[in-house]
């Protein structure tokens, strides 16, 4: 998983410049990394320990996932800073984030109140999407917008509150077929 998460950066981030280097720079790689480890460790009870790494990862990423929320493969977290992803937040495969992103609840009840991201969405830098709602596959949801109703797939949300409506084929995600660009072979770590 750690070939494809930098393989995933590369193809996500022009900036991107190589695997050593995105490796030791990347605050979004890192905070992936231990959040598999914490939700691990929550799914085997040990959700003490798991909340004090989470808290650590908080502490030296910038970046908060609650160690109960399940994350797909491919995720991507650019720009960091300012991430917040709730105990029943749900991410689905080739998710990426920007910085300032809220996946929060709106209920301080024991149900599932944080949003569910399909696959391949984009969410733009600053906008929160609240309460137990669906964001589609192949979705985007702008920088600042505020979601609080789901959003079906192939859409883009903007706005405050966050409007809808569908993609035009020009704004369809190129990386639908992730899989497709991935060599697990070509990789040495």
């Amino acid at each position: 998983m750690v070939r494809e998460d930098l393989h995933n950066a590369r193809n996500h981030d022009p900036a991107a410049r190589g695997d050593l280097e995105n490796a030791v720079v990347y605050s979004g790689l890192h905070a992936i990394w231990v959040h598999r480890l914490c939700h691990r460790m929550w799914n085997r009870g040990w959700k003490a320990p798991a909340r004090v790494l989470a808290q650590l990862n908080r502490f030296f990423t910038g970046i908060e996932i609650h160690p109960g929320a399940r994350i797909g493969r491919r995720f991507f977290i650019d720009h960091g800073m300012g991430i917040v992803i709730g105990e029943t937040a749900e991410i689905g495969d080739g998710v990426m984030l920007y910085h300032g992103v809220t996946l929060g609840g709106q209920v301080l009840t024991q149900t599932k109140r944080h949003p569910t991201i399909h696959d391949n969405v984009t969410i733009g830098a600053g906008a929160k999407v609240l309460g137990p709602v669906e964001i589609g596959a192949n979705s985007a949801i702008g920088a600042n917008a505020v979601v609080t109703k789901s959003v079906p797939p192939n859409s883009i949300a903007v706005g405050i509150p966050a409007k809808v409506r569908e993609r035009k084929n020009d704004e369809v995600n190129k990386l639908v077929d992730p899989d497709k660009y991935f060599d697990p072979g070509s990789y040495v770590i």
